[in-house]
This record gives structure tokens, C-alpha cells and sequence, in this order.
């Protein structure tokens, strides 16, 4: 599908999602209810100028409205660290709001020692899907089961590893800051 034809059914798309007439959205968007149908129909081009209206009007943002249908955005792939015996998956990207990132973790290894340990601005969250995990918070270490969820200062050094014989496998809220250092 070509990305103008796939514009311009995301309009009309969330146009109708949203209850609204074409007058109501070409009243928002300060278009003509004409000129907006022709927009939506392809019978006239659509200019960049007019796109950031309707896409204002729409609460969406440029990016939403042309992003690719590809594969690509829906399959998410594993990233594995053979040296900290972990794999992620990033479930949620740079789009998210305040810049976190969802991820899921499945972690083979136990935490490192606390000079190995992690520090960053802000604070992390988990929830073990699967196994037990191993929190390293400084001089402690923590065993969180399956179940239960964990939050904390990453000011304070800390790792997650698995506890006992099989893997861990956790789903974790990171800030901008906690990704770049957990990934």
C-alpha cells in the first residue's frame, strides 16, 4: 500500500473513531468540508501544510499518520547478551509517553557482584512473569517471586538476575536513562 492512500485512510479512520463528521473535523482542522472529503477520497493532493492541520486536529502527530505498515513495526525481535545471559524484548519504543520503554527480560544468570552493578538517574519497575528473580539493591539481595512486582531508586547500584536453578523471566518499566543502562 502506498503511503499516501494509507494516510489518508488513517484520517478518515480516526476521524470516525472519534464520532466526527467531515465538517466537524474540516472545523477543527480550519479546512473546507469539500476539500477535506476530497483529501479523504484522494481526488485532490494532500499538501504537508494541510496534513499538519488535520493531524493536530486529530490529537495524532505526523509521525502516526504516516508511519510504515511494514512488518517491521509488528514484529518484535530479541536482543541477546550472551554475557549477562539475558535476552530483551523492547515491547514499547521512543513513542511512549515521558520516553519509558516496556520490556521484557528473560535472564539465565544470577546478578553480578555489586561492583558490577548498575547506577543511573531515576527509577525502574518489575514484575517477575516467570521463575525468580534476584534483585540486587546494593548490599542486598532481594528474591522476588513469581507474581510479585518490585520498584526502586536506580540510584542505588542494583541488578536483576535469576534466583535458583532456571531462567527469570520479567516484564520492566525503564526511563530513558534505565534503558540506555540496562540495554
Amino acid at each position: 500500500m502506498d503511503v499516501d492512500r494509507l494516510v489518508r485512510q488513517r484520517i478518515r479512520a480516526l476521524r470516525l473513531a472519534r464520532g466526527w463528521s467531515l465538517d466537524t473535523l474540516a472545523e477543527r482542522a480550519h479546512l473546507s468540508p469539500s476539500n477535506l472529503s476530497r483529501i479523504e477520497t484522494g481526488a485532490r493532493r494532500l499538501a504537508l501544510d494541510q496534513l499538519v492541520l488535520i493531524a493536530r486536529a486529530l490529537d495524532a502527530t505526523i509521525d502516526q499518520l504516516t508511519e510504515s505498515p511494514d512488518d517491521e513495526d509488528v514484529v518484535i525481535r530479541p536482543h541477546r547478551d550472551e554475557r549477562r545471559g539475558m535476552t530483551t524484548w523492547t515491547l514499547a519504543s521512543s513513542r511512549t509517553p515521558g520516553g519509558l520503554t516496556v520490556a521484557k527480560m528473560r535472564i539465565t544468570t544470577p546478578p553480578p557482584a555489586l561492583e558490577e552493578a548498575g547506577v543511573h538517574p531515576g527509577r525502574d519497575w518489575f514484575t517477575v512473569l516467570s521463575g525468580t528473580a534476584a534483585l540486587r539493591l546494593g548490599d542486598r539481595l532481594i528474591v522476588v517471586d513469581e507474581g510479585n512486582a518490585a520498584e526502586f531508586s536506580t540510584m542505588i547500584p542494583h541488578a536483576i538476575g535469576t534466583h535458583g536453578p532456571g531462567p527469570v523471566e520479567v516484564l520492566t518499566i525503564l526511563t530513558a536513562e534505565g534503558q540506555h543502562a540496562h540495554q
